[in-house]
């Protein structure tokens, strides 16, 4: 099914945000913390930024682009590309890019129907009249999109992250079918880098294009649902889907190969053992690693001033295990304990977002889907 998305009319989201439900608190290892419902009247959101005012942009599944003010929730913003809802696919990711304030442009990851069925793609366009109620997208533009389109409806990735140098990382998933995650002519299963126009950075490694796509950063992934860039050292994290466990946190270094599916610490559904083992000549080990699957999506490196003892540390989301993880890092910045939080409180985990004053906003995957705000308790 095809959808191409209506109209919008804006509204926002101030940091004071009410509760719409109980509030739930719980002590964690370092702290006390507070979460309440924002809004609980989305539709399997997927991705959000925080505009400059605090008002949250959010992305639908089913193809629809809102802003949520004080807890209301705007009707659809008017302007998206053709999208393609089917499975895990539609409308997926958001982000604000690093001069909004002056230029107005968001970006946004989709699923774009072409020959052969849908593949992940990456548009721009800029964000008109969101202060004040009427906003809609102008010059919308597709960046880039998969070439290689499947009929699947299954791992599309699939996360944003600007880097520091002017570039943007895009995550792609194998599109369920494992053996594209190696073949480095295809764009899937992979961390995908472009400039913000849409073309290629010199410095890629594979720029040259030889038996390789230009876009490539990194390749043998199997389905990125979470990215962040660190703010103390300017390094991408992930953290991807394992099958039948195998969930991996990685850093992507540029023309590495993280192995999937020649290695995996998880196993087919089956039962089955994936490729080699756990490791093997010529691929990376991941940094991190979940058996059994928590089924992870949404990543952030925290840096606020609501939680100092968390500084540097990863907040994942978890879809099957519906609660929020804290990764906590040493000074060296290695991960070296996992913490548990939220467990079983609001349902599936989808996206996590750091807000300016060091508060957290999560996205559960549910239909309603809902906003929740945690803070100090």
């Amino acid at each position: 099914m095809f959808i191409k998305p209506a109209c919008l009319s804006a509204l926002a989201l101030a940091f004071a945000l009410p509760a719409l439900a109980d509030t739930v608190t719980e002590t964690t290892e370092h702290a006390d913390i507070s979460a309440n419902v924002v809004t609980d009247g989305l539709s399997h959101p997927w991705g959000m930024d925080i505009l400059p005012d605090g008002a949250l942009i959010v992305t639908e599944r089913e193809g629809a682009l809102r802003i949520v003010r004080d807890g209301a929730v705007s009707d659809p913003i008017a302007g998206l590309p053709d999208i393609a809802v089917v499975g895990q696919g539609g409308l997926l990711d958001v982000a604000l890019a690093p001069d909004f304030a002056d230029t107005g442009e968001i970006y946004l990851t989709f699923s774009d129907p072409g020959e052969g069925g849908q593949g992940t793609a990456l548009a721009r366009a800029v964000l008109e009249g969101w202060q004040d109620g009427a906003a809609e997208l102008a010059n919308l533009e597709t960046l880039f999109s998969m070439e290689k389109k499947t009929g699947t409806g299954h791992h599309f990735g699939s996360r944003i992250v600007f880097a520091g140098d002017g570039t943007v990382f895009i995550t792609t998933g194998d599109r369920g079918d494992s053996d594209r995650a190696q073949d480095f002519a295809d764009t899937a299963g992979a961390v995908l880098r472009l400039n913000r126009d849409g073309s290629i950075p010199a410095d890629n490694p594979f720029a040259r294009g030889e038996d390789a796509a230009p876009e490539i950063w990194s390749k043998g992934h199997r389905n990125l649902q979470g990215a962040a860039l660190d703010p103390q050292t300017g390094a991408l994290w992930t953290v991807e889907h394992g099958a039948r466990g195998g969930d991996e946190i990685n850093r992507p270094e540029a023309g590495k190969n993280y192995g999937w599916p020649v290695i995996s610490y998880g196993r087919h559904y089956s039962g089955r053992k994936i490729g080699v083992g756990a490791e093997a000549p010529g691929y990376e080990q991941p940094e991190y690693y979940w058996d059994p699957s928590i089924a992870p999506s949404g990543l952030a490196v925290y840096s606020g001033e609501m939680f100092p003892e968390w500084q540097g540390d990863l907040l994942v989301g978890a879809l099957k295990f519906q609660l929020l993880v804290r990764l906590d890092r040493n000074e060296a910045g290695e991960i070296v304990d996992e913490e548990r939080m939220l467990d079983g409180e609001f349902g599936r985990i989808r996206d996590v977002t750091v807000a300016p004053d060091g508060s957290i906003f999560l996205l559960t995957d549910e239909d309603p889907g809902a906003i929740i705000h945690v803070t100090r308790g």
